[in-house]
């Protein structure tokens, strides 16, 4: 209603200042002396009813109009909000979700961050490890018992081994011909390590004189230490308890596993070691296999000789009933014999003088063994 005032305002103007004109205009036609004044204030005053009465109608026509706009502003209001609060609720709810998946997803970033932190604190840990000597033997026997453990069952390993030479191996494998297989877990890794952070050509060079000078001379320690004529396998391993090293010597120092190859030693790496010993393990289990083969035909051997000598006593026992039945048939017919002489002589008749009329009958002939 306060936005419609200025409107009835100007439409009432508007109407005032037409009825204004149209008494201005009948002033001035009042000016003719034709028409008498009593005309002419009649006149003004029906044009004045009639202004008053257009003036009113056009206010209730405007406060209709009013009322119209206002209900449907606010219907349009209404429908906005509801809209709007719509909105703002789905809005909320995506919010909301969008929050808690937020939520979600910093939580798995903190965790894999700490899961970073404790990597990094591991691999500083390992760099620290690697680079002192003593702790990198023990990471490299470390890899290499769990390996073997692994692989192998308790009796067909040792560690530290006791050779005749009085020197211990970190490990020694024993083969099915009881000749042990050593293993030695000490890579010489500095010279490598001083080759990968070489950064002139020249530090490269004498970072790779290095490197085949040391794995030469370890290679050289194994095969005079480690290899025994009818002891030992004519074969040794050096472990290198990393892939990338082990790939680093095949790329650029094939050199040096070749000479290792010609003094016996093979260099191999954790997954290689693997494959050695999964080979080892199916040598021991052919040997077994061939030993339990051995035993069962020296029983498959008692065990014919053992029938043999069953059907051997059958025989003579077929012979003992063989000849049990015949000694039976023999009594029997005896026996027949008996009682038919049995039967006659209970049939001699004697006479009155008490002589008996025998009457010899024909004896039968007995026979030999009757």
């Amino acid at each position: 209603m306060a936005e419609s005032l200025p409107i009835i305002a100007v439409l009432a103007v508007l109407i005032a200042g037409g009825a204004l004109a149209a008494m201005a205009g009948m002033l001035w036609r009042s000016r003719n002396p034709a028409r008498p004044p009593e005309a002419v204030l009649a006149e003004l005053t029906r044009h004045h009813t009639d202004a008053a009465a257009r003036l009113e109608a056009m206010i209730r026509m405007v406060g209709d109009r009013q009322s119209q706009l206002q209900h449907a502003v606010n219907e349009r209001l209404d429908s906005v909000s509801h809209r709007l609060g719509d909105s703002l609720e789905k809005t909320k709810q995506n919010t909301s979700e969008n929050l808690q998946k937020l939520n979600e997803r910093l939580a798995v970033i903190d965790n894999a961050q700490k899961n970073i932190t404790a990597l990094a604190a591991q691999v500083t840990s390992l760099q620290s490890m690697l680079g002192n000597k003593q702790q990198r033997g023990a990471f490299g026997q470390g890899r290499m018992e769990i390996i073997v453990r692994d692989g192998l069952p308790k009796a067909c390993y040792e560690f530290q081994y006791t050779l005749s030479n009085k020197l211990r191996p970190d490990c020694a494998v024993f083969l099915p011909d009881k000749r042990p297989l050593v293993i030695d877990s000490k890579f010489p890794l500095e010279a490598v390590s001083a080759h990968r952070d070489a950064k002139t050509d020249d530090e490269r060079r004498q970072a790779a004189a290095r490197v085949r000078t040391d794995v030469l001379k370890h290679v050289a320690d194994i095969a005079g230490k480690y290899l025994i004529p009818g002891e030992t396998q004519d074969l040794a391993l050096m472990f290198v308890p990393s892939e990338s090293v082990y790939a680093e010597l095949h790329d650029g120092f094939d050199d040096i596993v070749q000479k290792a190859f010609r003094a016996k030693v093979v260099i191999v790496s954790p997954s290689l070691l693997m494959i050695a010993i999964h080979v080892i393990q199916q040598i021991q289990k052919d040997a077994r296999m061939r030993e339990a083969a051995s035993r069962i035909q020296a029983e498959v051997g008692h065990l014919i000789d053992d029938v043999r000598r069953m059907s051997e006593r059958v025989g003579k026992l077929k012979q003992h009933f063989g000849q049990a039945n015949e000694d039976l048939r023999q009594i029997v017919v005896s026996t027949e014999k008996i009682e038919q002489r049995g039967d006659r002589i209970r049939d001699v008749e004697f006479e009155d003088d008490g002589v008996a009329n025998i009457i010899p009958a024909p004896i039968p002939k007995l026979q030999a063994g009757e």
